[in-house]
């Protein structure tokens, strides 16, 4: 993998020169919210210096985006910020709250109001939480001339609660990585709701307020987003809809970056950092698209594993379906599971999209609950999870016909893998080391009977890895 360095190196024009100060910035309601301003070194240009706002992912600090920001730090301005109750500032998390979207306005304007700014062209870049809050307060109103998004939503309560079963593992961990009193009583109030799934109304409202989705449509700033092939938080659909809302100049690069099972910076970083270079340097300061990606497609996918191949399209990319039939019946309890596989695959497949998963199940004592993991074994090689989902079946009774839509991804099957798929009350029956979907109470009376399952995979039609 290259290292992190590596980032910084690509987004220099020339030699890196720049003065870099930490400061303190007041909140209109008096928090003090630390930040560090990179200037380049020498005089202004006429109009002065085009300016970077970067914001950090929860839990983390400014500190984390050094050597991105020193990438940009010889042609633009670069402010980042830790977020309200992060690193050195004060106040509390409310995960991209309205308090923390004035925050973000507040710094865009100090920046804007400094000497030797252009007001006029300043952009955001934000990661995870931090994109989440660059994209929120860019339907706000905030004037931001250019944005980037890392690996983030623009809805959270269907990344969080696709088909009103709550991803708890992953909510969990969200909520445990940072400390408890630093957690606004808006994100206590709502913890029990966000794990268990019982008041999905609560969960629906406080992520609708941290949203852009509904007001996308109106937005006409350059928008690229980047997106990672395997983020089973935030996956490709977060960014597709995007993509079909925006009225601006957008893209989409999908990368071997993301939360779990991926990571950023991922091994197609210096790809992915060029990429965003290129944006910036479009948009922010008028200089044609000349790096290897140009002209800048409304469509990029980079090969897993890298291989240094990143495909582009000025339109989505077309897949194909792949449908399995597996037959069986099997009647479980809570601590029970459904394992059926398929024969080895005859050629390599690339999922792009969502699987979905449709079965016939008997639903008797309160079953309430049924999580699927798709995973795929190589002749050769490591288990690979391919995609999970799952469903909330509270209040149902009796026979029913079901559908489970996986998490979008976007997965490389080698040819020869046997596909297997687990159905269970939890992700941790495939493996106690998934932990996408808790194994969350249900009654002991309850059963789950299952006869036969359809899967069913979008695929490219040509894959463009292995």
């Amino acid at each position: 993998m290259v290292c992190a360095a590596a980032l910084a190196l690509v987004g220099a024009g020339r030699a890196s020169a720049f003065t870099k100060q930490d400061l303190t910035l007041t909140m209109d309601d008096g928090m003090p919210i630390a930040a560090t301003l990179y200037l380049p070194d020498g005089a202004a240009p006429q109009g002065g210096w085009p300016g970077i706002v970067m914001l950090h992912g929860l839990s983390g600090k400014r500190q984390d985006l050094d050597l991105i920001a020193q990438g940009f730090a010889s042609d633009y301005a670069v402010l980042t910020f830790d977020a309200r109750g992060h690193g050195q500032s004060g106040g509390l998390v409310s995960i991209d709250g309205p308090r923390e979207i004035a925050d973000t306005r507040a710094v865009h304007d100090w920046l804007a109001h400094e000497p030797g700014i252009d007001a006029t062209r300043i952009g955001a870049w934000g990661i995870s939480l931090g994109g989440g809050a660059v994209l929120r307060s860019l339907v706000e109103g905030v004037p931001w001339a250019a944005v980037e998004t890392y690996e983030t939503w623009t809805d959270l309560y269907s990344a969080l609660a696709p088909q009103g079963l709550p991803k708890s593992g992953a909510i969990f961990q969200f909520l445990n990585s940072v400390p408890a009193n630093r957690l606004d009583p808006s994100v206590s109030a709502i913890r029990s709701s966000a794990l268990t799934g019982k008041n999905l109304a609560a969960l629906r409202a406080f992520a609708g307020a941290r949203s852009s989705r509904a007001l996308l449509s109106k937005v006409t700033t350059p928008v690229a987003l980047f997106q990672g092939r395997r983020d089973f938080a935030f996956d490709i659909d977060q960014a597709l809809t995007a993509m079909k809302l925006l009225r601006g100049p957008k893209t989409l690069f999908v990368a071997d970056i993301g939360h779990a099972p991926s990571k950023f910076p991922g091994p197609d970083q210096i790809a992915v950092a060029r990429a965003g270079r290129d944006w910036f340097d479009r948009y922010l300061r008028g200089i044609a698209f000349s790096g290897p990606f140009a002209p800048f497609d409304a469509y990029h996918l980079s090969s897993l594993p890298w291989t240094g191949l990143v495909a582009g399209n000025n339109k989505l990319f077309a897949t194909r379906r792949v449908a399995f039939t597996l037959r069986g019946t099997k009647t479980i309890a809570k601590a029970g599971k459904i394992v059926r596989s398929t024969a080895r695959t005859r050629t390599k497949l690339e999922t792009f999209g969502a699987a979905d998963v449709r079965l016939t199940a008997r639903l008797t004592g309160g079953w309430s609950r049924l999580v699927a993991v798709l995973t795929a074994k190589p002749r050769r090689g490591p288990e690979i999870v391919v995609s999970e989902g799952g469903v909330s079946t509270s209040g149902l009774r009796g026979t029913r016909r079901l559908t489970i839509r996986m998490i979008s991804d976007a997965t490389f099957i080698p040819r020869g893998s046997r596909l297997t798929l687990t159905l269970a009350s939890n992700s941790l029956a495939q493996s106690p080391g998934n932990l996408l979907y808790l194994d969350l109470p249900m009654p002991g009376a309850a059963r789950l009977k299952v006869g036969q399952v359809r899967l069913t995979l979008p695929v490219l039609p040509a894959a463009i890895s292995g």
